[in-house]
């Protein structure tokens, strides 16, 4: 009886590492699964209620899968915090930021790009502060 107690605690270790080990490995394949292609991807700035909704075209108004949009935002008091958010576009060509800020110093400039394409958009979100653009993507000028 002795040596059982003595081993109990190794024994009680070992299916706790067990069982930690295991739920790891059903959250890796979870995590594995491919993401929805047509789901719109979002990024919360959680900085303030606005929000802003894109699409993005090529030259012949097609949606162009995997464009990247970019965002530089000044905020808070003086303007003095910053942050800089990036989302990708879906295979429609659509993306969403949330969490914008009602309030900005110079308002939001939104660059797109893709390849050797680009665009942007321009939005003062204290006149519209939940916005919808769509942005066609041209061939950079050489």
């Amino acid at each position: 009886m002795l040596v059982s107690m003595r081993t109990l605690p190794l024994v009680t270790s070992f299916c706790v590492a067990l069982l930690s080990a295991l739920l790891g490995l059903a959250n890796l394949s979870a995590q594995n699964t491919s993401p929805d292609s047509n789901a719109i991807p979002v990024i919360d700035g959680g900085v303030g209620p606005c929000s802003a909704d894109f699409t993005i075209t090529d030259d012949a108004a097609k949606p162009v899968y995997a464009a990247t949009i970019k965002v530089h935002i000044a905020y808070g008091f003086m303007y003095m915090r910053k942050l800089d958010l990036q989302v990708g576009t879906n295979v429609a060509g659509k993306a969403r930021f949330t969490g914008l800020p009602d309030r900005t110093k110079e308002g939001l400039f939104f660059r797109a790009s893709q390849g050797g394409r680009e665009g942007s958009a321009f939005d003062d979100t204290a006149k519209t502060c939940n916005a919808q653009f769509t942005i066609q993507l041209q061939r950079r000028p050489q």
